[in-house]
């Protein structure tokens, strides 16, 4: 007997365990990450052939206590390495683990190396040749707590790599875990009427054929890893190939199951086909291009397994979130009495199928976790969840928040169109449960989700953020791709002014005859503030003929709107290169060129201090706080701002006015500071809060500050 040990990715040990109990192995105990076998050398044979599950197979030499790199190469050494290789072959080590005295993995394979090396000096013999790809012979060594194992590397390459796959398409499923999903189905105990509605290369379908056709998985690979192991019986290896090949071919005439896949993307079909053709099971296979929404039930009953896609690059999240809720209405109306199994990665994706789990289990696509749930399709279930309708009744799926937004969008739209805009906002957590923000930017909808009180769980909060983005492409008739989602607090400082990462989305906006750049995908913010439209509408307003300074001016839409005024000057100072450089496409965007229109990259701070020019008029929207590592000192906006006005009144021309403005909620002028100074600050917040913020007026606070 011989001790083994059968790799696999997490969450597969249980099915794995029992897959070795069928195929005649002993002393079974499940680990991580794989499963410790015995077994004599047929059944080490038969199983490395036949295993469905298992990413490689590795004799075990040695197995001992290991705490510092002399034992570890002691423990290499120890073993009869000529006896197991000939030194005319190569060989590669395979290291797995780190900790104690092993910072990386090289390091114990570098050990390992000289142990083997010395091991053949030492017995009279040249040393054998270490190559790093496609070696003869493979070390498999495994370090964790304290202990260190070495063996040899039974079977190979990866066990997954089957043979008969070409190229993959784009998001591949690895042979072993179509496998695992078939077992842990059920589908492998009680085959039935099979179908992948999202089938891809084909995997989940070409593995399932060959379990009914009783094909072993490794009959198609060309190498094995004990080929080159001395103790190799290859007449019994020859034996059990034939036996495999045999009982293929008998399985095959017997198998009267069939399988059906679609995608919609042909060119995958295409592959599928080869896969499957390559496979030797193409005949049970009905292959179609297909979207998944107009497919029907090729049997009375059956089982639906699938993979459907998943992750940003393949689609945008609400296109997704809405492909997922269709599945589900599809599976629920067409395919009563059917099973379904789904692996997703993404667990908003799956709660907007808006089906009960029968079961929940994980399972590991390479290093990303999976949920993998089991349905029971009833024809006769009544439907918890509806779709709203275009009038936006019945169905819980969102229906508070959609019916609160198309009755904003009833009394907004007009407005907008009257004042001569195209970008503003539609929704701001009006109601409670729904904490998101929903902006306009001509056909594009950008959703911002606030951050959620503590005492709120987090799988509420998310499953209300899917009902929202369900609910918008229906209660907007807008394409669920033209909606743009953020996640975000309340920001603080340069906090807005982070880059995301993203495919960018520019489009041009208008505003009281202003033209602006927007961005709406590679920074948390678009590049317009839309609560300060008519505080820009005013700055424009107040400018004809004057000197305008603008700070922390941002992408300068103010300072468009000045110089769209009649500015004799305006002059734009921000410390954000990037958004210095925007402001003057904005500039150019509205056929503003000249020596008149300066941009300054500069800390505003320390420019106020610097500066010796005078303004008639300095619009000034500070952050509530600020400690950049380009500014000398922080910035509060509450505890400073007496100090920036007495600054910039320095800067002020006698008549000249100052429009202050921040977003600090419950901001406290401190009048009697100013006027101490000779300054009178009056509150305008009623004159510049825009209808789209009326419900909150708090959003930013603006003061009109002028000489006493």
């Amino acid at each position: 007997m011989f001790n083994f040990f059968a790799a696999a990715p997490k969450g597969f040990e249980y099915a794995l365990a029992r897959e070795l109990d069928t195929l005649g192995a002993y002393d079974i105990r499940e680990s991580v990450a794989g499963v410790y076998f015995s077994a004599s050398l047929e059944q080490g044979y038969r199983i490395t052939l036949w295993t469905r599950l298992a990413s490689r197979i590795v004799l075990i030499l040695v197995n001992t206590e290991c705490q510092s790199a002399e034992q570890l190469y002691n423990a290499a050494y120890t073993i009869d390495w000529p006896s197991h290789f000939s030194n005319r072959s190569t060989f590669s080590i395979d290291f797995h683990g780190t900790g104690g005295f092993i910072n990386n993995s090289q390091f114990g394979a570098l050990k390992i190396k000289d142990a083997v090396v010395d091991r053949f000096r030492d017995d009279d013999l040249n040393r054998p040749d270490v190559v790093k790809g496609n070696p003869d012979f493979r070390i498999d060594a495994h370090y964790g707590r304290s202990k260190i194992t070495i063996g040899i590397n039974f079977s190979g390459a990866a066990l997954h790599q089957r043979g008969y796959r070409g190229n993959t398409g784009e998001a591949p499923l690895k042979e072993n875990l179509a496998a695992n999903m078939l077992y842990r189905s059920g589908w492998a105990e009680s085959p039935v009427a099979l179908l992948d509605p999202f089938c891809g290369s084909g995997t989940v379908l070409i593995e399932a054929a060959m379990m009914a056709c009783d094909m072993a998985p490794g009959l198609l690979r060309e190498r094995f890893g004990f080929e080159h192991w001395n103790s190799h019986n290859k007449a019994l290896w020859q034996q059990i190939i034939e036996e495999a090949k045999a009982r293929a071919s008998l399985g095959k005439s017997r198998c009267t199951l069939k399988f059906y896949g679609s995608d919609i993307d042909s060119r995958v079909v295409a592959l599928a086909k080869r896969n499957a053709n390559a496979a030797g099971v193409f005949e049970f296979i009905d292959f179609k291009v297909v979207n998944v929404l107009n497919i029907e039930p090729p049997e009375a009953e059956g089982m639906v397994l699938t993979n459907p896609p998943y992750g940003e690059r393949l689609g945008n999240v609400t296109s997704l979130l809405q492909l997922y809720f269709q599945i589900g209405e599809k599976f629920k109306q067409s395919f009563g009495g059917w099973k379904l199994g789904l692996l997703c990665s993404d667990m908003e994706l799956v709660s907007s199928l808006k089906l009960k789990a029968d079961k929940q289990m994980k399972m590991y696509n390479g290093a990303l976790e999976c949920a993998f749930n089991l349905y029971t399709l009833h024809a006769t279930s009544t439907r918890r969840d509806i779709p709203i309708d275009q009038a936006g009744q019945g169905g819980e799926i969102g229906a508070p928040f959609a019916n609160r937004l198309k009755k904003n969008v009833k009394q907004l739209e007009k407005w907008a169109k009257r004042e001569g805009i195209d970008s503003y906002r539609l929704y701001d957590a009006d109601i409670p449960e729904y904490n998101v923000a929903v902006d306009r930017y001509l056909d594009h909808i950008v959703v911002q989700e606030y951050a959620a009180p503590s005492a709120i769980p987090e799988s509420v909060t998310k499953r209300r953020m899917t009902d929202v983005l369900l609910a918008l492409p229906r209660a907007l008739d807008i394409d669920p791709e033209n909606i743009v989602l953020k996640t975000r607090e309340r920001q603080k400082g340069t906090n807005q002014y982070q880059k995301l990462d993203g495919e960018k989305l520019e489009l041009i906006t208008t505003e009281y005859g202003c033209r602006f750049k927007l961005n709406l995908t590679d920074y948390l913010d678009t590049g317009l503030f839309l609560d300060h439209r008519l505080t820009r509408k005013l700055v424009g307003e107040k400018s004809k003929g004057r000197d305008v300074l603008n700070l922390f001016a941002y992408t300068g839409t103010a300072s468009v709107h000045a110089a769209k005024g009649g500015a004799s000057s305006v002059t734009t100072v921000d410390m954000s290169n990037t958004y210095l450089n925007w402001a003057k496409d904005n500039f150019v965007l509205n056929g503003l060129v000249g020596r008149q229109y300066k941009f300054e990259q500069a800390d505003c701070l320390q420019w106020i201090r610097d500066c010796n020019d005078k303004f008639d008029l300095i619009f000034i929207d500070p952050p509530t706080f600020s400690n950049s590592k380009r500014m000398e000192d922080s910035f509060d906006v509450q505890r400073d701002h007496v100090d920036l006005l007495l600054s910039l009144k320095a800067l002020l021309r006698d008549g000249g006015e100052i429009i202050f403005s921040n977003n600090k909620r419950k901001f406290k002028m401190d009048k009697d500071a100013l006027a101490a100074a000779g300054l009178v600050a009056v509150n305008i917040d009623d004159k510049v809060l825009p209808m789209d913020y009326a419900r909150n007026p708090q959003i930013h606070n603006c003061w009109l500050v002028t000489h006493g």
